[in-house]
């Protein structure tokens, strides 16, 4: 099916939403109608009470019921950019529906870390970083022997949950020690996904554990592209900006800084990697450091989805639109066919507020301040995210950071984009943390 057909369709072709949130849920809502119609299933992991669903909650069971719902619905597509249950559960779905998609396997071999470092040793071992299984569950004694420091992060979950440098085995230690609600929300989290593992793709081992990886401090980037009929596209590049002697994500900026032959290179590792899982059909992500004074590309992890935070930077620099795409691709379009719409902006840039300590954290804007925003900068799109303070103390401790807003600008060079984010910051009551020198706190905000 030529995706420009769309267009002249007589029905709009019926697409399976699943875990449509935040990002997904705006980018969906001015595609629905002509030419998709749409239909949603899942619940926000992020907010409550969405995330009751969680409780109880059954991968196998949930593809299952719309297995079913998209053969009575008549669904042309399935699609899901969500990282924790939705990529999968979409292959998943598509695979027992007959509709298009790629394998649950090659899904798996992304989002498995430990997995997809084995294969990334065996197809681009530059491109790999020294790593190793920790083999023992949460709580229990550490093996003597490990090599310190290195970098944990758990072999399955998302926003960089539990990820740390840990110098020492008494600190990796803590690090595996938690309370019995959070082991809980762990086991919770990652079970409906290992089960699948372990039917699916046994060799890849329990995704009950961390991933211990030597540790980098380099710039970072993400590669964006796509696969259809096994053919693999780059989008672009998004640079990564950190929160100065932190791990934290202060921002990311389109277009890359990055050289075009280093771009090219890592595309090559991309292409290696996903020919080697089978990913057939579908948009990726590929997060990479990139060492100039060696001249090196290291690949950090896949993503085998849109990095859905990234859609609207391309819209916006390049006209392009990567929710289009993905609900091209799965109809069984090529996504290469969508027009592109006239760019908005030179540069543009999703920018991240983070508290670094509970006493940090600010009031959300109030009504009459996201109107002022709106009305100052009408093209901004702002996302808060508040949370309770049991909330905020977990991820304080599991990702030493809060994330309270993000915001989307777009503008004509990188000193408009600062500007309008100062500007946007005095609007809201925020410090201006995106361009802070130091990590979060207002004393150290620039203006």
């Amino acid at each position: 099916m030529d995706a420009l057909r769309l267009s002249t369709m007589s029905r709009a072709p019926r697409v399976g939403l699943l875990f449509d949130f935040d990002f997904d849920a705006v980018a969906h809502a001015r595609l629905a109608g002509a030419p998709f119609r749409f239909d949603r299933a899942g619940f926000d992991l992020f907010s409550f009470p969405s995330n009751l669903g969680l409780i109880g909650f059954d991968l196998e069971r949930f593809v299952q019921g719309l297995a079913r719902r998209a053969r009575r619905r008549g669904w042309a597509g399935v699609v899901s950019h969500q990282d924790q249950y939705g990529a999968l559960a979409a292959a998943l779905v598509a695979e027992a529906a007959g509709l298009p998609g790629t394998s649950p396997e090659s899904i798996i071999a992304c989002q498995h870390k430990l997995h997809a470092r084995r294969v990334l040793e065996r197809v681009c071992p530059q491109a790999n970083l020294p790593f190793a299984g920790l083999d023992c569950d949460y709580g229990q004694p550490i093996p003597q022997g490990l090599r310190y420091p290195c970098f944990a992060k758990p072999v399955k979950a998302a926003f960089s949950v539990l990820a740390r440098r840990v110098d020492s085995r008494a600190e990796l230690q803590a690090h595996t020690r938690f309370g019995r609600r959070e082991q809980w929300l762990i086991r919770r989290l990652v079970e409906p996904f290992d089960r699948i593992v372990r039917r699916r793709l046994p060799e890849a081992g329990s995704a009950h554990r961390l991933l211990l990886e030597e540790p980098r401090r380099l710039a970072q980037y993400n590669l964006d592209g796509f696969v259809h009929e096994g053919r693999m596209q780059v989008l672009g590049v998004v640079d990564a900006i950190l929160y100065p002697g932190t791990q934290a994500f202060q921002r990311w900026e389109l277009p890359s800084r990055l050289p075009p032959p280093v771009i090219a290179r890592a595309a090559d590792i991309a292409r290696r990697f996903l020919n080697a899982v089978d990913f057939r059909r579908g948009l990726f992500n590929m997060e990479f450091f990139y060492d100039a004074a060696a001249d090196r590309v290291t690949v950090i992890e896949f993503n085998p989805r849109l990095a859905s935070q990234f859609g609207d930077l391309y819209r916006r620099v390049l006209g392009l639109d990567p929710h289009a795409m993905a609900l091209a691709l799965a109809i069984g379009a090529d996504p290469r066919c969508l027009p592109r719409t006239e760019p908005t902006a030179a540069v543009a840039a999703s920018l991240v507020w983070r508290a670094f300590h509970a006493h940090e954290v600010p009031p959300m804007p109030s009504r009459a301040r996201r109107a002022d925003l709106a009305l100052a900068l009408p093209d901004a799109l702002l996302f808060t995210q508040p949370k309770t303070r049991s909330a905020i103390a977990r991820d304080l401790k599991w990702l030493d950071s809060y994330r309270y807003g993000l915001l989307h600008l777009g503008a004509r060079d990188a000193d408009d984009l600062r500007q309008q984010c100062e500007q946007a910051a005095a609007l809201l009551g925020w410090p201006n943390a995106p361009y802070a020198r130091g990590p979060g706190s207002p004393l150290n905000a620039d203006g």
